[in-house]
């Protein structure tokens, strides 16, 4: 009331208030549209990454800004002289393009404004960024602009990061409220070790915001849209989107060029650094990791991903098959002048299975594939949906969006392939998905063009409104300060340590040759059985060394043979071992189909502890929750003696697994406070359990040892117990200590359906020897006396045991 009074007395402060108020309204309108200045130097400026996508990105970057109240200048360098870059420079600019709906003359006018406002500067020296500065800071006191940050583009190998991150932080930092963004292109880094230097090296010099580490996929259109697909879908794929559901996932990246040209570095990294360890683990993240409730969050996306990386199962040297197209080692030999003699081991295929170690994943097939020279160019992420319905009706009666029974799939296209463009395709017989109409729409249909098995009309099909290069995107990206376009150093390296075991494991491995383009058919299928992948067409198997003047163990291949007129595998332990347990898990997969029940025998003793380590720590697949295990043999000592059998079972296997108890069967050696009395019938006892629960007495499978002596089970030459008779568990007595034993006996063990036969090092090739020549003699030899009625004997021996 008091103001109001006041200025109906004098009006003139009134009018000059009124002027106050319109002048701070159109500072803070300036403020608004005068943001700040902002310098972008791209180091590597005449390289050839620069040329073919960061010069036209740059480009991109400024269109999209121009007038929204930043002001920029970009800066070219490199080692090249002023005089050559620049003229580099020039050339290339001219050749820049503009969205197609630009008008033409619209397009000049930019394009020109693009080149005035770009320059070259040759860069070495400390010094040299200093001038750099200090030319920046006086274009910036020159136009009376305030700076708002610098980018630099790190175009560069990776062993120039260090001397210019020094230079950077010393010399040519942006000055105070201003930011700073370092993009770093990869490689990061050949393994964990190695990442670890450089990000430490890093370090020193920026932040961690700081720094916007590339990998291009995740700037690709179809890539970038999985997140805000799920995301806008929550409600449709809530139910689906788990283990219940998901028969696979397949992320793919063919290539038809083969490595012409790049052999020096492909013989550094090959095809899983290249390829899988950075873009196609970066995609399963994003279809693996759980949706944080923002995904416009950078922080919730990081850490969720960062959650899925730890989640990922150890990679074995089985969950791997390795390719190498035929011309690849003479393109090395010509291009590294290496001698006529020079094979390469270096992989131009990788297919690589990954399981995902939680609840909503568990036990659903991850493939990771890539390769050089295949018969065509095309990328994509598909997600395979279970289909538990039959129609009775004729396929050409379904409805294309409703029947239950056509394939259900998601697939995120990122480009190339017969459709030619990124797409989001969803089958019809799933949902109808939203995706943002300003950027998505649906792809018109294309009469004969199948997809996956199906016509392109089975699918609801989008594309993008606009097609953008993935660096365009991730420029944009940059700055903005979009971090989770990018990789950080947190995640990085959860990658290498994830990939790191697998690389070292195939080192020596030879991969499959292949010839390449369609002429390989069938050699590069490969499928899958629990956590082994195998390729679907084996080689002839056979010992043969591999390429290269000096043979190593892991050079020859698994020698399949006959042993006693049974089959024989015969490989370097690991291998061994690594068959040995595949075929175990296959034996169970067939039993449970078969009856819903596996029953297995385990011998005791050391030979069989690398086996139990395998079955526990890589055979997820196997069916444990209907397998039975039983003991061959056993000591006549308490269960949690040190030389138990079943105590080296508990601690090397069934700690690890989730085996109900009661399908766990150990002998009843210690009753009444004694051990194996004949009075307490522990044998009997435990052949009316096997005979109570194993349907005729068979066990699916029984793993057997060999002894220097011919022994088997606890079966010995010199105590002739369980080698004839029907007793099917007897009570022998061993030469060594602790003497007392008791086994399964001879007629019993080959009642079964298939025996195993290990056999592993030096010591066993004598006795490998003579049992090759022997008849059937188990009185001398028990081992000889192994053969099952109606099953199969195989004989499992490391090069050692059968070779010497």
């Amino acid at each position: 009331m008091l103001a109001e009074l006041y200025f109906k007395r004098h009006p003139g402060w009134w009018k000059m208030l009124t002027v106050a108020m319109c002048m701070a309204f159109v500072a803070c309108l300036q403020a608004q549209e005068l943001q700040g200045h902002v310098s972008v130097i791209l180091l590597g400026a005449t390289g050839d990454l620069a040329k073919k996508y960061l010069w036209q990105g740059l480009f991109q970057l400024y269109l999209d800004e121009v007038g929204k109240g930043y002001s920029f200048s970009f800066h070219g360098a490199a080692l090249t002289s002023t005089k050559q870059g620049q003229e580099f420079i020039t050339k290339v600019l001219e050749s820049l393009s503009c969205p197609e709906d630009m008008a033409p003359g619209r397009c000049a006018q930019l394009r020109g404004q693009f080149q005035q406002l770009s320059q070259y500067h040759r860069l070495r020296t400390s010094e040299d960024y200093m001038a750099l500065s200090k030319d920046i800071e006086a274009q910036l006191e020159h136009e009376g602009l305030r700076e708002a940050g610098r980018v630099f583009y790190f175009s560069v190998p990776p062993f120039a990061y260090a001397d210019i991150a020094r230079s950077i932080n010393s010399s040519c930092r942006p000055g105070p409220g201003a930011w700073l963004r370092v993009v770093l292109e990869k490689p990061f880094g050949h393994d964990r070790l190695s990442a670890q230097q450089l990000a430490t090296e890093l370090g020193s010099f920026f932040r961690e915001e700081e720094m916007y580490r590339v990998d291009h996929y995740l700037g690709k259109q179809a890539v970038a849209q999985i997140l805000p697909f799920r995301d806008q879908n929550r409600k449709a794929l809530d139910g689906l989107w788990n283990r219940h559901h998901v028969e696979r996932v397949e992320i793919i990246m063919k290539e038809t060029v083969d490595a012409e040209g790049r052999t020096s570095f492909y013989e550094e990294y090959g095809v899983i650094r290249d390829v899988l360890q950075n873009h196609l683990t970066e995609v399963l993240t994003l279809v693996a990791m759980e949706l944080p409730d923002n995904v416009s969050s950078p922080e919730a996306v990081l850490q969720r991903k960062l959650q899925a990386f730890r989640a990922l199962r150890g990679l074995q040297k089985d969950s791997a098959v390795l390719g190498q197209y035929q011309a690849y080692s003479e393109q090395v030999r010509r291009e590294q002048q290496k001698p006529a003699s020079f094979h390469s081991l270096t992989p131009t295929f990788a297919g690589i299975l990954v399981h995902v170690d939680n609840l909503r994943w568990e036990g659903v097939p991850f493939f990771l594939m890539s390769g050089k020279a295949l018969d065509e160019r095309v990328g994509y992420v598909r997600i395979l949906f279970r289909n538990q319905a039959y129609c009775a009706q004729n396929e050409k009666r379904w409805v294309a969006d409703q029947s239950p029974c056509l394939p259900r799939q998601i697939v995120f296209y990122i480009g190339h392939g017969e459709l030619g463009s990124p797409a989001v395709l969803v089958s019809r017989n799933l949902f109808r998905p939203a995706l943002p109409s300003e950027s998505w729409q649906e792809v018109e249909g294309r009469p004969g063009l199948h997809l996956f098995g199906r016509p392109l009309s089975d699918y609801y099909a989008y594309s993008p409104v606009r097609e953008q290069d993935a660096y365009s995107v991730l420029i944009s990206h940059i700055f903005h300060g979009r971090k989770d376009s990018f990789i950080t150093t947190e995640n990085l390296l959860a990658s290498w340590v994830f990939w790191t075991p697998l690389l070292d494991s195939l080192a020596h491995e030879v991969p499959r040759l292949y010839p390449g383009g369609a002429e390989s058919g069938h050699l590069l299928d490969f499928e899958f059985s629990g956590t082994q992948l195998r390729f679907s067409r084996p080689q002839l198997e056979q010992l043969v060394p591999g390429p290269g003047s000096a043979p190593k163990p892991s050079d020859f291949q698994v020698l399949r043979a006959k042993y006693r007129e049974s089959p024989l595998i015969s490989a370097w332990p690991d291998e061994l071992i690594a068959q040995l347990a595949a075929d175990i898990e296959a034996a169970a997969v067939w039993a449970v189909q078969r009856s819903g029940e596996f029953h297995l025998a385990l011998s005791g003793g050391s030979s069989p502890v690398p086996l139990l380590q395998q079955l526990a720590t890589r055979h997820y697949g196997l069916p444990w929750a209907h397998t039975h295990l039983w003991l061959v043999d056993e000591r006549c000592v308490p269960l949690r003696d040190p030389e138990s059998n079943f105590q080296g079972l508990q601690a090397h296997l069934l700690q690890h697994v989730r085996v109900p108890h009661y399908n766990v069967h150990p002998m009843p050696v210690h009753l009444h406070q004694r051990l194996c009395a004949e009075e307490d019938r522990g044998a009997q006892m435990y052949a009316s359990e096997i005979s109570a629960l194993v349907a005729d007495s068979s066990f699916d499978l029984v793993l057997l040892g060999m002894g220097t002596d011919g022994h088997t089970a606890s079966l010995f030459p010199q105590s002739p117990a369980g080698l004839e008779g029907t007793q099917p568990v007897v009570l022998t007595r061993s030469p060594s200590k602790p003497h007392q034993r008791m086994s399964l006996s001879l007629p019993l063990i080959n009642r079964a359906r298939k025996v195993a036969v290990l056999v592993m090092g030096r010591l066993k090739r004598e006795i490998t020897m003579l049992v090759s020549r022997v008849g059937h003699e188990p009185k001398k030899w028990p081992i000889s006396g192994v053969l099952p009625s109606s099953g199969q004997l195989v004989w499992y021996m490391d090069y050692e045991a059968f070779l010497g």
